[in-house]
C-alpha cells in the first residue's frame, strides 16, 4: 500500500515527492551520525543547542585561606656571596626553613611523595623526602603577623660562589614555610608552601626572584601558584629606576633557562575597568591564558580572550556578586 501511495504521489506531484524524500534522507543521516557519536550538522540543530555548545565552561572554585606569604624586599642586593633577605607574612606562627643548593630532582620527587606517600607538614618531613640532598640549612621562627625581614646567607666555609651553568642540578635557594602549631595544621587546608628562589651568582647574574611557588594541601595535593595577568597593573617603573637594557637581558636569561615563554607581553593601562565596555570592574579570569580583563556583563559574549585571542577553555570569577556589593557598600 505504501509503495502504491508513493508511486501515485510521484505521478501527480513530483516536486513534493522529491522534497519528502530529501527530508527523510536528512533525518536518517542525523540519526546515523548521532548513533556513531559524530557531530550533528548545524542545520539540524535548534538555536538553544547551538548557543549552549559554544558557552565557556565556568570553573568551579573552592575558596581556601592561605596562611603563608613570602616576598623578597630588596632583590637587587641579593647574591650567593652576600645572601638574600626574605619577608614572611603569615597568619599563624610559622617556621621558615631555607635550603641552599637543594637538588632539583629530589625536590620534585619530594612533591610527588607528598601526593602518594606521606604529607610534608614539617621541615623534617621535607628533609626526609629530599634524602638531605642540600648544602646548608637555616631556620627562623615567625610569629603571627610578624613582617620582620629574615636574612639568609651561606657560611663562608661552604666556599660556594656559583651553582654552575644552566641547566643546573641544584636550585640556589628553596624556602619552606610550615605551620608551627600542630593544631593549626588541622584547621587549614594549606599546610606548607615551597618557594624556589633564584639568587644571582658569578655564572648566572639574573636578578633575584621567586621562580616557582607550590602550595601543599593536607589532602595530598599541591598547586603551582601562577601569576594572573590583569588588564591593568601598577604603573611601569620609570627609566630612572632601571638600567638600560636590564629588562631585555633578564628576558634573554629567562629564555635560556627555559623559564620564559608562558607569560604574554601586556600593555599597561591606567584603570582596572573591563577592556571591552570600560565600565564594569574586572572580575573574570580566563584560562589557560590567565588574562583577567572582563567584567560580569561581558564574559558571556567571548569565546576568545580579547587581549591575546587565545580560545578560552575555562573561566572563574575573582569574587561573587555578593562580595562585590559588600565591597562597594564599604567604600561608600
Amino acid at each position: 500500500m505504501a509503495a502504491v501511495f508513493l508511486v501515485t504521489l510521484y505521478e501527480y506531484s513530483p516536486l513534493f515527492y522529491i522534497a519528502l524524500v530529501s527530508v527523510c534522507f536528512l533525518v536518517t543521516s542525523a540519526l546515523v551520525l548521532g548513533w556513531f557519536g559524530l557531530g550533528v550538522p548545524v542545520i539540524l540543530r535548534n538555536s538553544e543547542e547551538t548557543e549552549s555548545s559554544t558557552r565557556v565552561l565556568k570553573k568551579r572554585m573552592r575558596q581556601v585561606k592561605n596562611p603563608f606569604g613570602l616576598e623578597i624586599p630588596n632583590p637587587a642586593a641579593a647574591s650567593v656571596t652576600r645572601g638574600v633577605t626574605l619577608t614572611p607574612d603569615c597568619l599563624e606562627d610559622c617556621v621558615l626553613t631555607c635550603y641552599w643548593g637543594c637538588n632539583v630532582q629530589k625536590l620534585h620527587e619530594a612533591l610527588q611523595k607528598h601526593v602518594y606517600c606521606f604529607r610534608i607538614k614539617t621541615p623534617q618531613a621535607l628533609e626526609d623526602a629530599l634524602y638531605n640532598e642540600y648544602l646548608y640549612k637555616q631556620q627562623h621562627f615567625i610569629k603571627k603577623n610578624d613582617k620582620a625581614e629574615k636574612y639568609c646567607q651561606l657560611p663562608e666555609d661552604a666556599q660556594v660562589v656559583d651553582f654552575g651553568p644552566v641547566p643546573r642540578a641544584r636550585y640556589p635557594l628553596v624556602a619552606l614555610l610550615t605551620l608551627a602549631d600542630e593544631e593549626d595544621r588541622e584547621i587549614y587546608d594549606i599546610i606548607a608552601m615551597v618557594s624556589v628562589i633564584h639568587v644571582p651568582d658569578e655564572s648566572y647574574r639574573l636578578s633575584c626572584r621567586i621562580l616557582y611557588q607550590y602550595l601543599l594541601l593536607a589532602q595530598g595535593q599541591y598547586h603551582d601558584l601562577k601569576q594572573l595577568f590583569m588588564s591593568a597593573n601598577s604603573p611601569a617603573p620609570s627609566s630612572s629606576d632601571t638600567f638600560p637594557g636590564e629588562s631585555s637581558t633578564d628576558t634573554g636569561l629567562l629564555e635560556k633557562a627555559g623559564l620564559a615563554g608562558d607569560e604574554p607581553e601586556l600593555q599597561e593601562e591606567n584603570s582596572k575597568d573591563c577592556v571591552v565596555c570600560q565600565n564594569g570592574p574586572v572580575n573574570w579570569v580566563l584560562l589557560p591564558c590567565r588574562h583577567t580583563c572582563l567584567c560580569d556583563g561581558c564574559i558571556k559574549y567571548f569565546q576568545q580572550c580579547p587581549m591575546c585571542r587565545q580560545f578560552v577553555q575555562e573561566s572563574f570569577p575573582l569574587c561573587s556578586k555578593k562580595e562585590q556589593d559588600e565591597d562597594e557598600s564599604t567604600h561608600v
